[in-house]
């Protein structure tokens, strides 16, 4: 199809002229869920059910249960929180990731680190930077005020209120008390449950097939493997196809929506692999089945909270009507951005001629508006309290959507339902400890201020219903009731790197790893025996890691924890867990208490 210019039926022009900063184009999701999962939206204060496949940002805080794991993807990076773990962005853009981490198990498989990009960790003790990309593992215990940094393959720095110094591949710091800390860098200790399950999970993506057809900093990428195919397009090039849908199936039918902040109204859909096709690129119906068409691999992929044509005109009378953009036709969001940004979303997902995005009051052909299924449309209260849009369609008139006009929004006002679903339903929810909720952080990079409350919100929202507030608006919000920056956050100096600490021995240098089998008590248990269901491994033997003992590549990945099903629902709960093993910090233990140990 040869275009000179890109035309878009919209008039939004007076939109890009109020941008005062773009979204971000990257974030995390909520991938693998294990257990009890909780979740709190930023901005809003009670904690619900978490949405598998829901896009995650600065704000939102994360909760594994005592009997829970959990998996988030990022692109150039994964995150696994074990057992009652309890995890806040306090910062994800495009430059840059600061998490807060106040309890519990974290490791990072950090793939890259882009262009002049930083990762932040900060904890009650420490502020702990990756400097390289590798295999960390922070453990956080705060009933004895410790923090455990585990350098598998990389190297990153660790800075406290009174010094910072560099730890390498191969070594362990531990960190107890604040006023002040000690310190202490010893070898690493043996891989336990969580970390063999880990290299299970990266090896889905270090040796996924797709990825000769996606960038690797796309989102969910790996998840298409075993849920699709390739198959090569005279029109398309390659075009990835699901498998197991149903007959009547078409994208965007099966899910929710959802309102997240900064984007507005968010595509959450119901499939194990449905992020990456509903926030990259396009759908057509090719041969007889819908099939997602991709961006350029080259192009990193910009995040996008939906990608369709919404219907107006009074097409579904009161109703929310919307099918998917078609390959090469021109995404122009709700939200407030720059002429850059919009290139940018489009240029990384769809084929633009020249590159240009010129935004018209023109009549635009669009390739899926006749599509066999491809129309869903919903009752407005269905739509704004997120409700499965399956379960709520409405019928809608083929000839009048043929010729009622597209708009630029889905003109409808966010309610609290739509930003935390489940929120005010009475069922109770895991929620970290009170004392873990009130936690400060040390921190080396000064996060964005909190996100301002939903309800300080909502009356803005509803004047212009469908539109997220530009940047300005936030701030006058903002400077009429002012609050602490963050109040969760102690900002401390980046200082020069000291010496290594001496180790327990009093010697300087840092010892070599524990023998194989050997388990320090600085390193948690494995988890509890009825953390493994019972299903089958879906993934071969773990590759071992860069430094791995030869104990350690003899190791396999236990079964894969179940994912949600196509109902956004965890598999059905295990026997109740044992409690994990105590947290404390590190101390010589006889023969007999390790023994102990790894027997629980």
């Amino acid at each position: 199809m040869q275009l000179n210019r890109i035309v878009f039926g919209l008039a939004l022009s007076a939109s890009l002229l109020l941008a005062q900063a773009d979204p971000p184009g990257r974030v995390a999701r909520l991938s693998y869920v294990y257990h009890s999962v909780s979740f709190l939206p930023a901005g809003i204060d009670e904690w619900v059910p978490a949405d598998f496949n829901r896009p995650l940002t600065t704000g939102d805080q994360v909760f594994a249960d005592p009997t829970a794991t959990a998996e988030l993807q990022m692109g150039i990076a994964a995150l696994r929180l074990g057992s009652g773990t309890a995890l806040q962005f306090l910062n994800l853009d495009d430059s840059n990731v600061q998490l807060s981490l106040t309890e519990g198990m974290l490791l990072v498989r950090l793939r890259s680190l882009g262009n002049q990009g930083s990762f932040e960790v900060d904890t009650p003790n420490l502020a702990f930077s990756l400097l390289q990309p590798g295999e960390y593992r922070i453990d956080v215990h705060p009933d004895s005020s410790t923090t455990v940094v585990i350098v598998r393959a990389g190297q990153g720095e660790l800075t406290g209120p009174d010094q910072a110094f560099t730890v390498n591949a191969g070594e362990q710091a531990q960190v107890a008390g604040a006023n002040p800390p000690s310190y202490q860098v010893v070898g690493v200790p043996q891989r336990d449950q969580l970390e063999t399950w880990a290299l299970g999970r990266d090896q889905r993506w270090d040796q996924s097939p797709s990825a000769r057809y996606v960038s690797r900093e796309m989102v969910g990428f790996e998840d298409l493997d075993q849920h699709g195919s390739w198959r090569n397009t005279p029109d398309y090039g390659y075009v990835w196809v699901p498998n197991g849908v149903a007959a009547d199936w078409a994208p965007y039918h099966t899910g929710h929506w959802a309102w997240v902040s900064p984007w507005g109204w968010t595509w959450v859909d119901d499939a194990p692999w449905g992020f990456a096709p509903f926030h990259y690129g396009r759908w057509a119906f090719v041969g007889g089945a819908w099939g997602w068409v991709p961006g350029p691999v080259a192009e990193r992929p910009i995040y996008a909270p939906a990608l369709v044509v919404w219907v107006g005109g009074g097409a579904v009378g009161g109703g929310v009507a919307w099918f998917p953009l078609g390959p090469r036709e021109v995404f122009v969001p709700a939200y407030h951005t720059s002429p850059a940004y919009l290139t940018r979303v489009n240029v990384s997902n769809t084929v633009i001629v020249n590159n240009v995005v010129n935004i018209n009051v023109t009549n635009v052909q669009y390739v899926n508006r006749g599509a066999p299924r491809a129309v869903m449309a919903v009752q407005t209260a269905a739509f704004a309290s997120a409700r499965p849009v399956q379960s709520a369609a409405i019928a809608v008139n083929a000839a009048a959507i043929r010729s009622a006009p597209v708009v630029a929004v889905a003109a409808v006002a966010p309610t609290r339902a739509s930003v935390a679903r489940g929120a005010g339903g009475g069922a109770a929810v895991a929620e970290p400890p009170a004392a873990v909720q009130k936690a400060q952080v040390v921190a080396k990079r000064t996060p964005p201020p909190p996100p301002v409350p939903f309800a300080r919100k909502q009356q803005a929202l509803a004047a212009n219903p469908g539109r997220p507030l530009a940047s300005n608006q936030l701030q006058q919000i903002r400077q009429s009731q002012p609050t602490a920056l963050h109040p969760a956050v102690r900002q401390v100096q980046a200082r020069t790197p000291a010496a290594a600490p001496k180790t327990s021995a009093g010697q300087p240098g840092r010892p070599a790893a524990p023998a194989a089998g050997q388990r320090t008590e600085s390193s948690p248990a494995p988890p509890a025996k009825s953390f493994t269901p019972a299903v089958a491994p879906r993934v071969p033997a773990s590759r071992p890691a860069p430094s791995a003992s030869p104990e350690e590549k003899k190791a396999v990945s236990h079964p894969t924890p179940a994912e949600h099903g196509p109902a956004g629902k965890p598999a059905p709960k295990e026997p109740a867990a044992k409690q994990p093993a105590s947290k404390k910090p590190a101390s010589k233990k006889d023969g007999k208490d390790k023994e102990k140990d790894e027997q629980h």
